[in-house]
């Protein structure tokens, strides 16, 4: 009883300490905001000549320190399992950042009331349940690579993933081949020592990061599921371990290597071998951290040869002509 008793008081404490810290930052962030919708109202005056229009870069500050407090709120309550969400009622306006000469604009953007197929897919459900903790991937994007599968059934070819840290997306594409596809292989290719080829296209990433991963993690993992349908390629890809599906077609190539240089070096290799069809899927379109890669499927976007979705999850998805 004296047990249950103390459990009890110290889980008080930590709700009231909890509450503490996001009441502070409540109230700063309040200010902030107020702040913010004081600067907003004088640039709308000033589109009417009313007074002197504040520089964009002001409203742009504004617009970034309320998303690094949003951040911060978030970060304390993801500790107890919640999080603040804004309504498409009190939308703001987008906040800007620039990059090597190309402008991206951030929102943060809630869908109320969307379909959660993956909530009744029992057999997605079980392979979920095993490799979540092997990914970095939520469970949105992880269910559209899975099902994604089941799409690419009539295209030839086999599956490769490129990124695959400690291979939770790669299992669940294994799982989804030897559900739905299952006379094609899944390669599984990453260095195991971290991000590869940073260049000056990348806005957060310099190379190494992402090195707590190993291959034995991986065989683990696939073994804890029972699949024999895939392969690690240990390496750089494609410099490195190309050379062993050299020969091979590809019907899906998920892409999760961060950085512009490295995932342009292997769409160079795999498009020739992806049939029409075929479908690429970029990890982390659109995220403020990997500018590279927005830019890399923005710039093959205009090319013409692959049909272009940008799902809001955070993935884009490329199909060949």
């Amino acid at each position: 009883m004296a047990t249950t008793t103390a459990r009890r008081e110290g889980c008080l404490k930590r709700k009231r300490r909890a509450a503490g810290i996001i009441e502070g930052i409540s109230l700063r962030s309040l200010a902030a905001e107020r702040k913010t919708d004081s600067r907003l109202a004088d640039y709308n005056h000033s589109v009417h000549g009313r007074q002197p229009r504040k520089p964009r870069a002001t409203i742009t500050l504004a617009m970034e320190i309320r998303a690094s407090l949003s951040a911060f709120v978030n970060k304390q309550l993801s500790r107890f399992g919640y999080a603040l969400i804004q309504t498409a009622a009190g939308r703001r306006p987008p906040y800007f950042a620039s990059h090597q000469g190309k402008r991206y604009a951030y929102e943060p953007i809630l869908i109320p009331d969307g379909l959660a197929p993956w909530a009744t897919d029992d057999d997605f459900l079980a392979v979920w349940e095993k490799v979540q903790h092997n990914t970095l991937v939520d469970i949105y994007r992880c269910y559209e690579l899975y099902q994604t599968i089941r799409e690419i059934v009539p295209v030839p070819g086999d599956i490769v993933e490129v990124g695959v840290w400690r291979g939770g997306t790669g299992a669940a594409l294994a799982a989804a081949a030897a559900r739905w596809k299952p006379d094609a292989h899944v390669w599984l290719c990453d260095t195991f020592s971290g991000v590869v080829k940073a260049s000056q296209f990348d806005s957060a990433y310099r190379g190494g990061e992402h090195a707590d991963a190993s291959e034995a993690t991986v065989e683990g993992l696939l073994r804890a599921l029972g699949l024999v349908n895939a392969s690690i390629l240990k390496g750089v890809f494609p410099d490195d371990t190309a050379a062993a599906i050299e020969g091979r077609r590809i019907a899906l190539l998920h892409i999760d290597v961060d950085v512009y240089q490295s995932a342009a070096d292997v769409v160079s290799w795999a498009a020739p071998r992806m049939a029409g069809g075929a479908v690429m899927i970029f990890d982390d379109y659109g995220f403020s951290s990997c500018k590279g890669i927005t830019r890399l499927v923005d710039e093959l976007r205009s090319g013409g040869e692959w049909l272009w979705f940008y799902n809001l999850n955070g993935h884009a998805i490329l199909i060949k002509r």
